[in-house]
C-alpha cells in the first residue's frame, strides 16, 4: 500500500545521504530523504546549518537601517493589532531595542530552532508512540523535525532580501496576498494573513517525515496539522479583530 501523498520510493540509500543531499532533498524528494532520515537519523549537520543560515540571515537584515526600522514597524502594528496601546515613552524604549535586534534576534535563532523543534518532536513523540502504538525514538523524530526545518530556512533566505527591498516585513507569501481588495482591518483579512504558504509547505514537509518514520499515509497526519495551524490562525484573527473593536 502506497502512504502519503508521493509515489516516490521510501527505501533509502544505501550508504546513506550526506548532508548537502539531505538539504536538498527535503525539498526536491522528501520522502526519499525522510527515509534515509529515518534509517539513519542525523540531525546535528543539519542542525547547524538550519540555525546558523537562520541565525546569519537575520543578524544581515537587522543590521541594516531599513531591516531595523521595518522589525520596528512590524513591532508596533502587531502590538496595536492585538488592542496594545502604546505610548512615547513606550515607542521610545522600543525604538532603542531595536539597536540591540541584530544581536538578540541572531542569538535568539540559534537558541530557538533546537528549542522548538525538540517540543515539537516531543508532542510527536508522545502522539504516534503513547496514543497510536508507534516504535520510534525520540532522536528519529528529532532528525525528522530538524530536517523538515530546511523549508522554513528557506522562508527566511526569500522572505527577508523581500522585505528589505520592500522596506517592509508584511507577509507576501500569505494567504491574503491573493486578496489584496480586503480590508485589512477585517476578520477574514486578518485570518488569510495569519496563513503562510511556507508554514503550509513545512506542515506538509513534516507530515510526509512523520507518515514515513510511523509507517502511515501522510494525507491524515497533513490534515490534521493543518486543521490545528488553521485553528490557531482562526483565533488570533477573532482576538485582533475584537482587540481593534474594544
Amino acid at each position: 500500500m502506497t502512504h502519503g501523498l508521493a509515489p516516490e520510493s521510501t527505501a533509502p540509500v544505501a550508504k546513506g545521504l550526506n548532508l548537502p543531499a539531505r538539504i536538498i532533498g527535503v525539498l526536491t524528494a522528501p520522502r526519499a530523504t525522510y527515509a534515509d532520515v529515518a534509517a539513519r537519523p542525523r540531525w546535528f549537520g543539519v542542525l547547524l546549518f538550519v540555525a546558523i543560515v537562520g541565525s546569519a540571515t537575520v543578524f544581515t537584515f537587522l543590521s541594516t537601517e531599513i531591516g531595523q526600522q521595518a522589525a520596528f514597524e512590524q513591532q508596533r502594528t502587531t502590538m496595536e493589532s492585538f488592542g496594545v496601546r502604546i505610548n512615547d515613552a513606550q515607542l521610545a524604549r522600543m525604538e532603542q531595542g531595536i539597536k540591540y535586534a541584530p544581536y538578540t534576534a541572531g542569538i535568539g535563532q540559534l537558541v530557538a530552532w533546537p528549542a522548538v523543534a525538540a517540543i515539537i518532536a516531543g508532542i510527536a513523540l508522545g502522539i504516534f508512540n503513547a496514543l497510536l502504538g508507534g516504535d520510534a525514538t525520540f532522536k528519529q523524530v528529532f532528525a525528522v523535525v530538524m530536517h523538515s526545518d530546511v523549508v522554513m530556512t528557506l522562508s527566511q533566505l526569500f522572505g527577508l532580501p523581500l522585505a528589505y527591498a520592500r522596506e517592509s516585513m508584511a507577509s507576501t507569501t500569505s494567504l491574503g496576498v491573493f486578496l489584496p481588495f480586503l480590508d485589512d482591518a477585517t476578520f477574514l483579512a486578518r485570518f488569510l494573513g495569519g496563513i503562510d504558504l511556507f508554514v503550509v509547505w513545512w506542515v506538509v514537509s513534516l507530515s510526509i517525515g512523520l507518515g514515513v518514520l510511523f509507517r502511515r499515509r501522510t494525507a491524515p497526519i497533513a490534515i490534521s496539522m493543518l486543521g490545528v495551524y488553521g485553528a490557531i490562525a482562526l483565533i488570533l484573527a477573532a482576538i485582533k479583530t475584537a482587540a481593534a473593536g474594544a
